[in-house]
């Protein structure tokens, strides 16, 4: 039976549990350190940029992360500010990694979507956007990169509306861009925040006005910036959409933030606004229906796997999203999957690869589990009567290559290397029928390159990749006798199920049509396991 606590009400509601989306390079990344800084969980914001020195983002700790300065895991970051416990799920910015990010979406209660001002709003952004929208949770815009010139703000807005399909209300405005870009002007607090060329703004400097239309601000800025102001603020007034919690609550307005993080400009002043705005921990659908978040007892899931975050130690961390209820460090839960109880002893929080053991967690929080190699992506721990969270979401791979490895007395360590780093879900396993070669199937083919730096850095292995025509895989489900017939033009995914691979679209359809009784999925999602 459920029962509520008051403490831990309290506790839960002060969370704020967020993924972070974006394009490559839009500053994601550079986002990510500042709000830490601010939060006081580093002391200075390394920049990704500058790879000559020896600083890199604190959430990029994988070694090919630093050498290419791209973000190709998630990372999980929680630090206190005013009042609130925030957990930033910093997911990966390079398009060859989009699985590893919906599936971090599922683990997070808003996003915040950085936009480059230049660029608009890029493909990768439109990808993981309708990842959110289906969740239908709250989304946060920051408009990055005001120094350096860009697209109009009112044309940025439109192309929102047009390729997202979102309203937007700007919290702020930017008063000028680039070389002429002077500050802000809040629209909710009626006051200027200045920017400052060169300066690292870690005070907010600002001054309180009357409106737009106060004269002070002619006076900081320049008369014709404070016309365009004026102007551009009484079409936003008249034209613009209504300020509606409601609407942003369930994701149909997104409030726009305009700044540079690189400078540290607007950003404080976006994350204040945030945590006022953002959800703290929401219900999960679960298979008894949803679970709520102040509920009794703990509840959580798994939605990330990494293997060897600690090369000293060669371990495996499970990210568990805290559902409900409050955690204690070896407490004893039902690992649903399994069906059997497993004690819970050393749990941790996470500076990127910097952890540290947690006594305690609420829902909201997201907490790192020693895996011996009992958990997969989705598992549902639980104390109290069995149930399961909602599957995770799952993509048919569009490249495709044959694996060996170059050194057979490595065949061990190979083996070792591929399971763990399939189990991931960095990469897909298929096997062929009957001969059991390895067909490794990616949604990127930038992830057949990190696979093979980690195998040779992790675990000491060298392989040959051999590329496939392959584009298409699909899972198959039908009468066991049907899909025997078809065992020689199969491969089998790690559980054991049967899939089959596709040049083309048309291959598809001539199959589908051919074999009328088979049904032809594109995701694994619900169909049974044949063997663990």
């Amino acid at each position: 039976m459920s029962q509520k606590n008051p403490q831990w009400e309290q506790e839960i509601a002060r969370r704020r549990t967020f993924a972070i989306i974006s394009h490559p390079d839009a500053g994601k990344t550079t986002m990510t350190e500042k709000l830490l800084y601010y939060g006081g969980a580093i002391r200075e914001a390394g920049m990704v940029k500058g790879r000559k020195n020896s600083k890199h983002a604190t959430s990029d700790w994988m070694e090919i992360e630093k050498k290419r300065g791209i973000s190709v895991t998630s990372s999980a970051m929680d630090f206190e500010y005013k009042g609130h416990r925030i957990n930033i799920l910093d997911t990966p910015g390079h398009q060859d990694f989009s699985e590893d990010t919906y599936r971090t979406l599922t683990a997070a209660d808003a996003a915040v979507m950085i936009i480059d001002v230049a660029k608009g709003v890029e493909a990768q952004t439109i990808k993981l956007f309708k990842v959110c929208r289906m969740r239908g949770i709250p989304i946060f815009t920051f408009i990055n990169k005001l120094d350096r010139h860009g697209k109009d703000p009112f044309e940025l807005l439109e192309e929102i509306e047009r390729v997202l399909g979102i309203r937007s209300y700007p919290m702020n405005w930017p008063i000028g861009m680039g070389s002429h870009f002077s500050g802000v002007y809040d629209r909710m607090k009626s006051r200027v925040e200045l920017y400052e060329d060169g300066s690292q703004h870690e005070d907010i400097r600002f001054f309180e006005v009357s409106g737009p239309d106060d004269p002070l601000i002619g006076e900081r800025v320049g008369q014709d910036l404070w016309q365009q102001l004026q102007e551009e603020i009484a079409l936003l007034d008249v034209a613009g959409d209504a300020f509606d919690m409601e609407l942003i609550g369930k994701g149909e307005l997104t409030p726009v933030f305009f700044g540079s993080a690189i400078s540290n400009f607007g950003v404080q002043t976006f994350l204040d606004n945030f945590l006022q705005m953002a959800p703290p921990p929401s219900p999960k659908k679960s298979s008894v229906g949803l679970i709520a978040p102040c509920s009794n007892p703990f509840s959580g899931f798994i939605f990330k796997i990494q293997a060897n975050m600690n090369p000293a130690h060669r371990d495996r961390v499970a990210f568990l999203r805290i559902c409900s209820g409050r955690f204690e460090r070896g407490m004893t839960v039902r690992h649903v999957r399994l069906g059997k109880d497993i004690k819970l002893a050393q749990p941790v929080q996470f500076m990127a690869q910097d952890r540290e053991i947690v006594e305690e967690s609420y829902a909201g929080d997201v907490i790192g589990l020693f895996d011996p190699g009992i958990f997969q992506i989705g598992d549902t721990l639980c104390v109290g009567k069995p149930f399961e969270y909602e599957e995770m979401p799952h993509f048919s791979p569009e490249f495709f290559s044959r694996v060996m490895v170059k050194d057979a007395m490595k065949h061990k360590q190979f083996q070792k290397g591929i399971m763990q780093l399939t189990e991931e879900g960095t990469v897909q396993l298929f096997r062929t029928y009957p001969m059991e070669e390895l067909i490794l199937g990616v949604v990127g083919v930038l992830q057949f390159e990190v696979l093979e730096y980690r195998l040779k850095a992790e675990y000491g292995v060298e392989i040959t990749l051999t590329r496939l025509p392959y584009q298409i895989a699909r899972w198959l489900e039908g009468d066991k006798a049907a899909l025997d017939a078809l065992k020689n033009k199969t491969v089998t995914d790690r559980y054991g199920r049967p899939v089959m691979l596709f040049e083309s679209e048309y291959q598809l359809r001539m199959a589908m049509e051919k074999y009328p009784n088979i049904k032809f999925h594109e995701s694994s999602l619900g169909l049974k396991t044949v063997h663990a």
